[in-house]
């Protein structure tokens, strides 16, 4: 069940994060973007389950986990100012990610069709 909500998790994510480099790929229909569109007020709960999900099997599949952990915090950007302790510490990590914004969005969107099969 917990691999079943990663799955979605991570397809989700990819989406919202590779948004830019999909919809290149995606010429005129906009298909990418209506999803994203769709996707957009779950960002938080999306960015949570991919944080939190993969600490339950994290050593069966380190790789796979640990970028998905990557892209819960790039999807957990905004929300990091509403913790003070921890605001400055996280703001740094997520600026240091967000250059791979869109390679770790395709990565776990990749990671996400992998794990349906």
């Amino acid at each position: 069940m917990i691999g079943l909500l990663l799955t979605i998790a991570n397809i989700a994510g990819g989406i919202l994060l590779g948004l830019a480099t999909l919809d290149k790929w995606d010429g005129e229909s906009n298909f990418f973007n209506k999803i994203a569109g769709f996707l957009a007020p779950f960002q938080t709960i999306i960015g949570g389950a991919l944080v939190i999900l993969p600490l339950f099997s994290f050593w069966s599949g380190l790789l796979y986990n640990s970028i998905s952990m990557l892209g819960g915090f790039l999807l957990l950007t905004h929300v990091f100012g509403k913790i003070p302790s921890l605001e400055e510490s996280l703001h740094k990590f997520s600026d240091k990610l967000s250059p791979f914004k869109a390679i770790i969005g395709i990565a776990i969107l990749i990671i996400g069709i992998l794990r349906i099969f």
